[in-house]
């Protein structure tokens, strides 16, 4: 069986290079966005103590416009669920996606955020994509989620394998079994398919990990907490109208 890491892994660090880069640059941005013809360098280093939130607050407009055209070509690919890889609205009118990995303490960290999300806004799909990236656990556990997915149980999966703990051979068998899903890793050019576009839709996102929230124009690389999650929502919302 071949591993899905080896064929789509390495796809991720080109652009998620670019991206550290890019992030390193922000500092430097900042004295040109502060025009300094006008304000000189102490004036922007008190300016930047004094409110720290600017120097984020520019970041985040950078790199918004950075994966702006990434996100306007590929926006029906990154929203569109893996079968059933989707919870919340069926008619949404916000998207949260999440590209996760089992085995990531983060993702797993993430998840009340996400359910309370749910649980309050009637509006919201949260999508999520399986994006395997800690190991062979981790790529079975993805596998075997997609054929959770493709016989409409993604979400008994998904919950039922998150609170069992961290993904094992033992663990996922079990899981599915309860379900009545394969519990061993499915050899589905389909699957395979999926995973390589979700490396390849990762890496052009500028991914150094998981989880990798995309919600409208904004493109999060971190678990940020239910606070800034649901402010992308909304200004997602605010942005259609």
């Amino acid at each position: 069986m071949s591993d899905v890491r080896a064929t789509t892994e390495p796809k991720i660090w080109g652009p998620a290079i670019v991206g550290g880069v890019v992030g390193a640059l922000l500092t430097g941005v900042i004295g040109m966005v502060a025009a300094p013809h006008l304000v000189g360098p102490k004036q922007v280093r008190e300016a930047l103590l004094a409110d720290p939130s600017i120097l984020i607050d520019t970041a985040t407009a950078l790199r918004d416009r950075q994966y702006a055209p990434v996100l306007a070509a590929n926006r029906i690919a990154i929203e569109t669920p893996f079968a059933s890889s989707w919870k919340g609205a069926a008619k949404p009118d916000v998207t949260l996606v999440e590209f996760y990995d089992y085995a990531c303490g983060y993702c797993r960290k993430s998840i009340p955020d996400i359910e309370r999300l749910l649980a309050e806004d009637k509006g919201l799909r949260v999508v999520f994509r399986e994006l395997p990236i800690l190991g062979p656990n981790s790529v079975a556990a993805a596998r075997v989620a997609l054929a959770a997915s493709k016989a409409g149980k993604f979400s008994a999966y998904h919950d039922a394998l998150y609170a069992e703990g961290s993904p094992t051979p033992e663990t996922i068998a079990a899981v599915a079994g309860k379900l009545g899903v394969p519990g061993a890793p499915v050899d589905s050019p389909e699957f395979e398919a999926e995973l390589k576009r979700n490396f390849q839709l990762a890496g052009q996102l500028g991914a150094t990990g998981t989880p990798l929230f995309v919600i409208g124009d904004r493109v999060i690389n971190a678990a940020v907490g239910y606070d800034a999650l649901k402010k992308a929502v909304s200004d997602a919302r605010a942005a259609k109208g």
